[in-house]
């Protein structure tokens, strides 16, 4: 049986698989709404779904603990141009795998491009729906991650991240034609469902190594032109002279900000936690906060090539730095646990 396969029949028989207390489906004509599902205005707007969906199921699980232990909070992935699409383009594999350890299995129904014929976008649609009236969170990424709240006679509710912007993402998903996409059709759409979390120290234990591995051996996990930790670096420095006063540029520094700050939190829970590794998970809280701010100072689009330059240059040695004492963390952890 495979884990996620066993991880459903637990859910099963210790109730978990039932929706969250206070969640149900509400039909309304040709349509419905998932009640009490909602995304929050994270600029890393894939941990808004995540935040969403596990609020909707009934985990009470902290804003720092769903960045840190779906290992989000240790990922950095910049293009070679320092275009905006670095926190989309990346291989989700190693992360919807520590997402199960939240309680959540996320399957993905694929990738549609403007050459998806209306046989595959009516299929796909079709799964979406059959989710949603089961009351099962569904979610799209296309251009940004949104959280698929209902439907109606016309077309899927779709989530917008941030109240202050209601133009974009879009509202709406109209059958068929998908038009609110316009001409930038590269989606992939998700169904999230309920399944038993992992105990509390492997889930940490497996974002650990987790991140150790998205710097020590980034190539599972990178697209062509992109790169993930030291390689993001050497991107975003190569790319400062002639991309550093773009919108990508801005974009990836206020999300990889929010990560590191999140980063920042967990180890602060991890030592509050775990007595014989406090004083380490100290250290590390402080040093992810710092690299916060290194990250959100980098993100002006307005700095000086070479100080910006250098902040990197500091930044690519402290998240050096920090992988490695993560490293210790967990191996101190590991063998206080026996795990």
């Amino acid at each position: 049986m495979k884990r996620r396969e066993f991880l459903r029949v637990v859910a099963q028989s210790s109730g978990l698989a039932g929706l969250g207390m206070g969640c149900a489906t509400t039909r309304k004509g040709h349509g419905m709404n998932v009640e009490h599902l909602a995304m929050p205005p994270f600029n890393t707007t894939l941990m808004g779904v995540l935040k969403g969906t596990l609020d909707y199921y009934g985990f009470d699980v902290s804003d720092a603990t769903i960045f840190g232990a779906s290992g989000h909070a240790f990922l950095i992935n910049i293009h070679e141009q320092l275009c905006p699409s670095g926190p989309y383009c990346w291989k989700r594999t190693g992360y919807e795998r520590l997402v199960e350890n939240l309680g959540v299995a996320v399957t993905d129904l694929g990738f549609f491009s403007p050459e998806s014929d209306a046989d595959a976008r009516s299929a796909v649609e079709k799964r979406l729906r059959e989710a949603l009236d089961a009351g099962l969170p569904c979610a799209l990424m296309n251009l940004e991650n949104q959280l698929i709240t209902g439907y109606d006679a016309e077309g899927f509710i779709t989530a917008q991240p941030w109240p202050a912007v209601p133009a974009f993402p879009p509202a709406k998903l109209t059958f068929g034609t998908w038009q609110e996409f316009g001409d930038k059709v590269h989606v992939n759409f998700f169904i999230y469902e309920k399944i038993a979390p992992a105990e509390r120290k492997v889930a940490i234990l497996e974002s650990l190594d987790y991140a150790v591995d998205l710097h020590r051996n980034p190539s599972p996990y990178i697209l062509p032109k992109y790169g993930i930790g030291a390689d993001a670096y050497d991107n975003w420095i190569g790319a400062v002279e002639e991309y550093g006063a773009s919108h990508g540029n801005w974009w990836n520094g206020m999300v990889w900000s929010e990560c590191r700050r999140m980063a920042s939190q967990y180890f602060g829970e991890i030592g509050q936690e775990f007595a014989q590794v406090s004083d380490a998970a100290g250290d590390l809280s402080a040093l992810y906060a710092d690299l916060a701010d290194i990250l959100g100072q980098a993100s002006d689009k307005e700095m000086d090539v070479e100080q910006k330059t250098a902040l990197l240059r500091e930044a690519k040695s402290k998240d050096a730095l920090a992988v490695e004492k993560a490293a210790a963390l967990a191996d101190s952890l590991r063998g206080g646990a026996g795990i």
